[in-house]
């Protein structure tokens, strides 16, 4: 006789804290990991909750009751591949398969696609908000059938964050249209990671702020337009005292980023698919810069430039930062606007459907980059829901104009000082990009018909032509 009915496959730092947030929903369920000491000390650690180990899959699997639902909390890539192995013998049909992890939306197609054929169901559910969304409340994009969704909702509703306009899941379009949501919400992530670590940059350095002091300012920010997570953690965590030095602990941090892969994808889908992503992109390389660590020390040791604070010697502090704000406004909904264009590229491309009033409301709650700027993105796409780019919105778009002058002096000011601001310029640049309406892609066009003959179009007449140069 089934027990439970929901199953876990992997109890890792995620696997584990949703087993707990399904649980206390009120959910059994059954959970197996791979080393079978986790599955034993899971159990023991939260022995009067109504939880079934299980020593194999088999047992996962008969004591779950049917339709099965068994969510797979594991490593990306071949890990997947040879878990549905071992479970697709052992299911039936109607059954389901939920992958919660970040794999590559194309994985998640193709295995849709095969297990479709054995009438088993397979969801690519994005899960963001880390190990305390994961406990408490995450956003979740889940894609697959909308048979499939409506056999998951009650449990994936339950446990999803929850904001005034509801809980933050969404059944995001078929196949791997989850995966590919939460793959552009990593990108967005990337790109707002970048945007903040620059501002914090400009008032350290440009202004000689100390870290407590940009700790202020961040929190400051955090009561207004700026309100995020992110804008929050950073202020926390300028805040924390490093033990050993009892200087900040972020001063101690060696300044190198890593990366999972997510932001690498954003890009190359959106090359793939024609879509200008500059902030995303300027993210992603700013990280993989960060990374040479050797050789930047060395450079600097060789290559001069000017002192960080001479683009700001003689402006006032208080005007700076209302233009630091202003600019990471302005830059923060570039990064939305090219993330979602991506999203409507994908969704076109792969007959997707996805409701991008929806994600907004989604990733108001739960995921990482959850900030107040998500109401007038959702209201955006709820006015127009075929809005082109979100710089075309009667409101965001005002707003960027009005943040506009202050956003060109920040990124002035920097290049004076030699401070690297490349993804607040990116942004900066895409704005101006798409606001021209003539761009000197002519003379490249020129080029390439003179050099390969490539043809060109001209202004007064349709077709293309080629010419001797």
């Amino acid at each position: 006789m089934s027990r439970s009915t929901f199953g876990m496959v992997g109890l890792g730092t995620m696997g584990r804290n949703l087993a707990l947030n399904v649980e206390s929903h009120g959910f059994p369920v059954a959970v197996w990991n791979l080393e079978p000491e986790w599955t034993a000390t899971f159990l023991k650690d939260h022995g009067n909750a109504r939880f079934t180990g299980a020593a194999t899959l088999q047992e996962l699997v008969a004591d779950l009751e049917r339709p099965r639902r068994i969510m797979m909390m594991i490593p990306a890539g071949a890990p997947v591949d040879e878990t549905i192995g071992k479970l697709t013998p052992l299911v039936d049909a109607g059954d389901i398969l939920i992958d919660g992890g970040n794999s590559h939306f194309q994985d998640t197609r193709r295995r849709e696609a095969a297990l479709r054929q054995k009438n088993i169901h397979f969801v690519g559910c994005g899960v963001s908000g880390g190990e305390e969304g994961a406990r408490h409340g995450p956003s979740l994009m889940p894609g697959g059938s909308d048979e499939a969704w409506n056999r998951i909702r009650d449990v994936l509703d339950a446990i999803a964050a929850r904001t005034e306009a509801g809980p933050c899941v969404t059944h995001v379009g078929p196949d791997g249209a989850g995966h590919f949501v939460k793959m552009v919400h990593n990108g967005i992530e990337y790109g707002d990671m970048q945007l903040i670590a620059e501002i914090f940059d400009v008032l350290r350095r440009g202004l000689g702020l100390s870290t407590a002091e940009a700790a202020d300012v961040f929190d400051a920010w955090n009561r207004g337009p700026l309100e995020s997570f992110l804008v929050e953690l950073t202020a926390r965590v300028c805040r924390v005292p490093d033990p050993e030095t009892k200087q900040p602990l972020v001063d101690v941090v060696q300044d190198k980023a890593g990366q999972k892969g997510t932001g690498r994808w954003t890009v190359e889908i959106a090359l793939e698919q024609s879509v200008s992503i500059p902030t995303i992109a300027a993210a992603l390389d700013a990280r993989v810069l960060s990374s040479l660590k050797e050789q930047r020390v060395a450079a600097s040791r060789t290559l001069s430039g000017p002192d960080p604070r001479t683009g700001f010697r003689d402006v006032d502090r208080a005007a700076a930062i209302k233009d630091l704000q202003d600019a990471l406004y302005a830059a923060r909904v570039c990064a939305y606007a090219q993330g979602m264009a991506l999203i409507a590229a994908g969704s076109s491309a792969f007959d997707w459907g996805v409701n991008l009033a929806e994600i907004g409301r989604i990733w108001k709650g739960g995921c990482i980059i959850r900030a107040r700027l998500l109401d007038p993105v959702r209201r955006a796409f709820e006015r127009q829901p075929a809005l082109v780019n979100l710089l075309m919105d009667g409101t965001l778009g005002a707003d960027v104009q009005r943040a506009e002058p202050g956003w060109r002096r920040t990124v002035a000011a920097a290049a004076r000082s030699g401070i690297p601001v490349p993804a607040l310029s990116a942004s900066l640049g895409y704005f101006d990009s798409y606001r021209t309406a003539r761009l000197p892609q002519n003379l490249t066009q020129a080029q390439r018909d003179a050099f390969g003959a490539h043809t060109y179009e001209r202004v007064d007449r349709p077709g293309f032509v080629h010419s001797q140069w």
